[in-house]
């Protein structure tokens, strides 16, 4: 099995629900960024527009503005896959010309009408996610006779609106979105039944570092930052499930967790 790899989370917001406002300085992002390539990430995924449940929007200036320049810097000493986590075109034109390799999109090519061909053109990778609704709205009362066939149908779906669009297949990713319109229960089945989405055929990403669902197992968690022990619980489930990768604010601990796992089934299939 090709082994899971680790998409490192640089939020350079003021308001995203883990870390808002941490990074927003350009200097404390990028030794943020250099802190996890030396922690072992083998992808940064920028982000400069929060899509926590309740965001507001952010202009696009001011996402160009927070994002672009710290592709470019990142990508002046680092050769490291990067990408853009954006839903607007032209905020991932100018990051991929800045240095970005994959667009990461939540509203998975739906932002724009425009969308899907700037992602041709770009001739990047791609994440689709799935989300119900938009950001604002996301979590009221999200409802699914099953989740899984739901959110599978849709994404396959959006790749094929890719693929005519003119995306390369093989640049497609998916990404089941845990937590953008789902319950807990929607989560756990998510994780439970990822196998049926990696079956789907595109390399899945799955994210659930710091999430509000492992506060709602362990109450005590209620800030972000006492939610290692649950992240880690869900990257390797996640890669044991068949995820290509998995996005953690946690990058050394999340590593060295993947690793152990990684050991204990080679040792378990030696006879």
């Amino acid at each position: 099995m090709t082994p899971c790899r680790i998409m490192g989370i640089v939020n350079v917001t003021p308001d995203s629900f883990s870390d808002g406002g941490r990074f927003l300085d350009p200097s404390a992002a990028l030794a943020h960024a250099r802190k996890l390539i030396a922690d072992g990430a083998d992808i940064l995924d920028i982000g400069g527009e929060s899509t926590r449940p309740g965001a507001e929007p952010v202009l696009e200036a001011e996402e160009l503005a927070r994002t672009v320049p710290l592709i470019a810097a990142i990508r002046a000493e680092s050769g490291i896959a990067i990408s853009i986590d954006t839903m607007k075109p032209s905020v991932a034109r100018a990051a991929v010309h800045a240095g970005a390799t994959m667009w990461n999109d939540v509203s998975a090519l739906t932002w724009s009408p425009d969308s899907a061909v700037v992602a041709a053109d770009l001739d990047c990778h791609v994440v689709l996610m799935h989300m119900r609704g938009e950001p604002r709205t996301m979590q009221a009362a999200p409802c699914y006779d099953d989740v899984v066939k739901e959110v599978g149908e849709h994404l396959l779906h959006r790749a094929d609106a890719a693929v005519a669009a003119g995306v390369a297949r093989e640049r497609i990713w998916l990404d089941p979105g845990i937590g953008f319109g789902k319950t807990m229960a929607h989560n756990l089945t998510l994780l439970r039944r990822l196998d049926e989405l990696v079956a789907l055929g595109f390399p899945v990403l799955y994210g659930a570092s710091r999430k509000a669902t492992i506060a709602r197992i362990d109450p005590s968690a209620t800030d972000p930052g006492d939610r290692l022990g649950g992240s880690i619980a869900f990257a390797l489930a996640a890669a044991r499930a068949g995820a290509a990768a998995v996005r953690v604010h946690d990058v050394r601990e999340t590593r060295q967790a993947l690793a152990v796992q990684t050991a204990i089934d080679a040792e378990a299939a030696t006879p």
